[in-house]
Formats: structure tokens, sequence, C-alpha cells
């Protein structure tokens, strides 16, 4: 790989990160609020792609020879391939199964707003329902948006990964449905669940993490959203 080839690489990494920046296509590897990092780092990319070949063309006539890489080398070039060919999946229902809960105690429970019905976030229910005993979602309908995932028993879950920086530290954090659930449930599958709080729990069958229950009213299939992790994560 000579030094064009590098620094046609170096652009095209550049160029990709920029596109995914700009795009949704991040939010399959990093969180939200890392969009300026990608986009910052594209535009770097491509800052030093660019002086690399201004620097190779101002001195390319007075080498004498030239030097040349390993083969090997052209390797690097894989990664940059993936971003552009391969667009990983959001973390879903085999990874949810597999790992047990990560909720943890919030700092706090802020107010929240009034009208019905409310909507939350799974990890903001879950940490309520277990930890401040439910106290702000008695007798208030809710609407919780999540994928499902099914235990080794057939138990199904709502479901959504939290984030603590980017897709390979991904947790779940799990709400268990009882109630109106429909009978039918397929892993992965986006719904949109419309319920009430219930002081009945269950223990994670992966680390007997707490895991509280969600009286079902409604359910619906919904698209996967955008950004398919928990933007009310609290880790």
């Amino acid at each position: 790989m000579n030094r064009l080839a590098q620094t046609a690489l170096l652009f095209l990494l550049g160029a990709t990160l920029l596109h995914a920046g700009l795009t949704d296509l991040y939010l399959r590897y990093v969180k939200a609020g890392l969009r300026p990092l990608v986009l910052l780092a594209g535009v770097v990319l491509i800052m030093t792609a660019a002086a690399t070949l201004w620097y190779e063309r101002r001195h390319a006539p007075a080498r004498q020879h030239h030097h040349h890489e390993p083969r090997i080398s052209w390797l690097l070039a894989l990664p940059v391939l993936a971003l552009i060919l391969v667009a990983p999946p959001a973390l879903g229902s085999y990874s949810a199964a597999h790992t047990g809960t990560a909720l943890t105690k919030p700092f706090g429970f802020p107010d929240l707003p009034a009208g019905e019905p409310l909507r939350l976030g799974v990890a903001d229910y879950a940490g309520r329902a277990v930890y401040d005993d439910g106290r702000s979602l008695r007798d208030r309908e809710l609407k919780i948006t999540g994928f499902v995932t099914l235990d080794r028993s057939g138990a199904p879950y709502l479901v959504r990964m939290g984030l603590n920086c980017c897709a390979a530290d991904a947790q779940p954090v799990k709400i268990a449905l009882t109630g109106n659930v429909p009978p039918v449930l397929s892993p992965d599958t986006w719904l949109e669940i419309t319920g009430r709080y219930t002081p009945r729990r269950t223990k994670d069958p992966v680390n007997d993490g707490p895991i509280p229950y969600l009286d079902v009213t409604r359910a619906r299939p919904v698209p996967a959203p955008a950004d398919p992790y928990d933007e009310t994560w609290n880790n």
C-alpha cells in the first residue's frame, strides 16, 4: 500500500464517518450524544488525507526511489469496507435473553408531566416501579415502547437496550408483561404497550436482577425507532 493508497483510505474512512454522523447510521454504533464526536472524527480524517496528499505531491519529484509496503497492509481497508457495506442490526432479543437486566437505582425521580397516557422509557418505568415502589405511577395510564424477548419458559418481556457509550457495552432493562398480553409474540417485535403499574415483580433468570411487571391493557406492533437504544438510560 503506497502513500496515495493510504491517503485514499483515510479519506474514505473520514467520508464514511461523516455519512454515518449525518444520518441515523451512527446510532447502530454509539449513543446519540456522541454524534458531534463522530462528525469531528470524520472531518479530522478528511483533513489529514488532504494534508497528506498535498505533502506527497509537493515532495514526490525530489524522491529518488520508492519503498514498497507489504501487501498485508491492505487488510487495513477491511474495517472501512465493513462500515460502508455492512450496517449491523441493533442488538435485540438474543442479547437480551442471554444478559441479565442492568437496572440500577437512579439518583432521583423527577416529577412526571400531567396528562394521559403518560409516555415512559423502559428504564424509567422499571426504575420507578422497583426503587420508588411505583408511587409516581399509580393510577396513571402508561405507554411504553420496546421490543419483545422471551425467556426459556416462554415468558414475555418488553426490553430496551441501554448504552453507556457504544453498542459494545449495551445492556438490557426488562419489564415483564401481564394482563391482556397478545397470545402470540415473536422475539424482536417492537410493541407499543398501554397499561398500568402493578406492584408484582419477578427476578431475571440470568442474574436474579429485579424485573417489575406491567399490567397490559393494549398492545400494538410498531416500527423499530430510528434510535433503538433507550434514551432514558440511567447508568
